[in-house]
């Protein structure tokens, strides 16, 4: 293992085709303790650490914000984190396994049943490592195995259509007062998401070009349009909301480098993009909302709601349609 030192864990654990749980698992000892991973526990205690770097990721992309955790609002089925900086969304029966590495770079780190990674919090220069150390003595675990029992993972489920309710699924759709009526309606028409998009076709979904994201991401910094970025996975959802301003592609990834916000979006793991706009009580939500070719959400772009919202409208309609790439 010496020479992958310096290897990310979970690059490690890809490569060594194990999930990364179970290769944080094998280390357990004086520097990587087992602890409660429940977030009724967990997040109370985070926010005695002052200033950290939250972390949330799905297989293409990673959302990184330095801030507090503020404002915790628990909860069985989902919970918040409702902060000015760290703004979660968290669904507490995916915090399965958690672990503290309390070496020279110390960090918090869940993963759900199948061991991969639902949400990190990283040490910065001003966090407070007498709280940290406190954390880990009161969430230390009885047992401290080195080995884990794991889930098998989910297969993906990709998208479900269903145009025999196309006309259903317009009615409903135009009848929504919330976007978190969503999911809940699409789920009564057996559909994805995704499905539900192929479904209901234009106007209020309409396909973009796999380089409508990147045109998003330059297009808002240069203009100085503030977004909603939200990127997750199955037990957690992170949430930037302001402005973008240093876009650096570099290889496949196309990176924001901003001092307090940084995110990392894999280019060519993009599929599918989709402009989709929904109705709710305070006016149209339009997204930009990116997938896998899994059929798995990415990440989507909302504009901030105020007196930008004209500027993000008139950045989402001038994104790219599939037609306009060439092959």
């Amino acid at each position: 293992m010496a020479q992958h030192r310096n290897k990310r864990s979970r690059d490690l654990a890809d490569m060594l085709g194990v999930p990364e749980a179970a290769l944080l698992a094998a280390q357990t000892g004086p520097e990587v303790v087992r602890i409660d991973a429940r977030p009724d526990r967990l997040i109370p205690a985070v926010r005695t650490l002052g200033e950290v770097l939250a972390l949330t990721r799905n297989a293409s992309c990673v959302h990184e914000r330095t801030g507090t955790y503020e404002d915790w609002h628990p909860g069985d089925h989902a919970a918040m984190v409702l902060g000015s900086e760290i703004d979660l969304r968290i669904f507490p029966a995916h915090w399965v396994h958690g672990f503290a590495m309390t070496g020279r770079r110390p960090s918090l780190q869940v993963f759900d049943a199948a061991g991969d990674a639902v949400h990190k919090v990283h040490f910065r220069d001003g966090s407070d490592r007498a709280a940290f150390d406190r954390l880990v003595a009161a969430l230390a675990l009885d047992a401290q195995p080195d080995t884990i029992a794991l889930a098998p993972r989910a297969a993906p489920e990709g998208a479900r259509a269903n145009p025999d309710r196309a006309a259903d699924l317009r009615a409903r759709w135009a009848g929504l007062t919330d976007t978190h009526q969503f999911l809940g309606l699409v789920r009564k028409l057996k559909m994805t998401r995704l499905g539900a998009y192929r479904t209901v076709g234009a106007p209020m979904a309409t396909p973009l070009a796999p380089q409508a994201v990147t045109d998003l991401l330059h297009g808002a910094a240069l203009a100085g349009v503030e977004v909603m970025l939200f990127v997750g996975n199955t037990g957690c959802i992170q949430i930037h909301g302001g402005p973008i301003e240093k876009i650096v592609p570099t290889g496949p990834w196309i990176n924001v480098l901003d001092p307090r916000f940084n995110l990392h979006l894999r280019t060519d793991h993009i599929a599918e993009v989709w402009r989709v706009d929904k109705p709710t009580r305070h006016g149209p939500a339009l997204s930009v909302e990116a997938f896998d070719h899994d059929g798995q959400l990415i990440l989507q772009v909302f504009g901030k709601r105020g007196a930008g919202l004209p500027a993000w409208e008139a950045l989402a309609h001038s994104l790219p349609a599939p037609e306009a790439v060439a092959p």
